[in-house]
């Protein structure tokens, strides 16, 4: 019945809330989603925040990387990467090594760490499976498709 009253609108309006409508499912769809890997995270008793989680998942799949790399890649101011990466070292998960260039610290992760991202990330990985099995493979592709380019427009504008 709702669906009927928007069609009967006329074109432009019936645009319109479409496009507030599909900023609107996103949001949601974000929330949801946050909240089940941040549930899944906790589940899985590594005691890492997400942040922390991030940093260590970067790392297992880019390996060894420059501090100031890592931020912008798990979405971390230079500050936070800093103390993330502190903390991390506290606990034995990660340890830094310089380079030939004095202005450059890598960072990678001890064994410790290593087994616990991996474990960690297994863990996490089939949980957020669980909720991507509502969507067909078909699917998932055209959602990655149309989310990248969704994605780029938004970097350039």
């Amino acid at each position: 019945m709702v669906r009927c009253r928007r069609m009967r609108r006329g074109r432009s309006e019936n645009a319109r809330y479409i496009r507030v409508h599909v900023w609107l499912v996103l949001a949601k769809a974000f929330h949801a989603l946050s909240a089940h890997a941040e549930q899944s995270l906790n589940l899985s008793g590594a005691g890492l925040g997400d942040s922390d989680f991030r940093v260590l998942e970067v790392l297992l799949h880019k390996g060894t990387l420059p501090v100031n790399t890592i931020g912008p890649k798990v979405w971390l101011t230079p500050g936070s990467i800093s103390v993330a990466v502190d903390r991390l070292e506290k606990k034995a998960l990660v340890k830094r090594r310089n380079t030939d260039d004095r202005r450059v610290r890598l960072v990678e992760l001890t064994a410790k760490g290593r087994a616990l991202i991996t474990k960690t990330f297994r863990e996490h990985a089939a949980a957020m499976e669980g909720v991507a099995s509502a969507l067909s493979m078909e699917e998932r592709l055209m959602l990655l498709r149309l989310l990248k380019k969704l994605g780029k427009a938004g970097n350039e504008s």
